[in-house]
């Protein structure tokens, strides 16, 4: 007789750490949009994520979303140094 919903196959596929994948999605889209913000919860959520390793599988995640972070907010502050050596901002609406 064939036993469904087994507790041995249910439980026996490891779970990567939620808090990784966040990191890791922060800093890819924070390349393109956002980077002021979404680059320090990156580093947050990355280093986090890297404390909780020993429990739950997603260093390599949390290192490349920690990674991605930093360059979200170096890249933000160069875009704002050469945004403020052109004249600084200004928003231009309409026709």
């Amino acid at each position: 007789m064939t036993s469904y919903g087994s507790s041995s196959t249910a439980s026996s596929g490891s779970r990567t750490n939620g808090l990784a994948i966040a990191s890791l999605c922060c800093g890819i889209v924070g390349l393109f949009i956002l980077n002021i913000v979404l680059g320090p919860l990156a580093i947050i959520f990355g280093a986090v994520a890297r404390r909780r390793a020993a429990v739950e599988n997603g260093a390599g995640m949390a290192k490349a979303g920690i990674i991605l972070g930093i360059v979200d907010v170096v890249l933000w502050v160069v875009l704002l140094v050469v945004a403020a050596s052109n004249g600084g901002f200004s928003w231009y609406v309409g026709g």
